[in-house]
């Protein structure tokens, strides 16, 4: 399966906050939608935003998968349009708390638990579970935890950045990867494949993973 990870992040490396993409990212990622069979989202960002992973025209395929991972459990459902429009999300939570959370989204997600990883849950199962249900392509729309997971793991194939024209400067702010140590040695190396500055500012990125044999 083709993995690729999408972000966009301020000049010093912060997750840009919601609402500061300028029309020609966000036509960037529902493009990206469009391309691929699945998308993959952290709770937390689910509990910051209020993300439905439409595509261009604001389309729902009816056989395109959205799906929510939480080690936790701790899935937001008030006022989230995520369970109420399109087909049924799929959330991944962990065996211990399967049960807690299927009782809490009463039918408005198909619950599946997976086993642990290296780091948090086992994003290879995952994947596992999307692939036996067609999906041969899978979008990684964060937060900053999936995404190390994701690399740490080695699962992503290509990255889709969006550097936006902003300096947060927060200190401890999450950035486009937060984990415990260095992804490589001692960085993961990236092989850019193209460079877009467009007129809003933006730089749009395109790099493919130097996975480790």
């Amino acid at each position: 399966m083709k993995v690729i990870l999408v972000g966009a992040t301020t000049i010093c490396g912060r997750i840009s906050p919601v609402g500061h993409g300028s029309l020609l990212d966000r036509r960037r990622l529902e493009d990206l939608r469009d391309k691929t069979h699945a998308s993959i989202m952290g709770a937390n960002t689910l509990r910051l935003e209020n993300p439905e992973m439409r595509g261009t025209n604001g389309i729902l395929p009816p056989d395109r998968i959205r799906s929510i991972i939480s080690q936790g459990g701790s899935i937001p459902m008030e006022g989230k349009k995520l369970f109420k429009h399109g087909p049924k999300p799929v959330v991944f939570t962990s065996k211990d708390n399967f049960f807690a959370v299927q009782d809490k989204l009463k039918g408005e997600a198909q619950v599946i638990s997976l086993p642990q990883g290296p780091y948090g849950l086992s994003l290879q199962a995952a994947i596992d579970f999307l692939a036996e249900k067609g999906v041969e392509s899978l979008l990684i729309e964060g937060g900053a935890q999936l995404n190390y997971s994701a690399l740490a793991q080695g699962l992503v194939d290509e990255i889709l950045l969006t550097i936006m024209p902003f300096i947060s400067g927060e200190q401890n702010g999450p950035a486009i990867a937060d984990g415990p140590k260095y992804l490589g040695n001692p960085f993961l190396e990236l092989e850019l494949l193209s460079c877009e500055s467009v007129s809003t500012g933006e730089v749009f990125l395109h790099y493919r993973t130097k996975k480790t044999e």
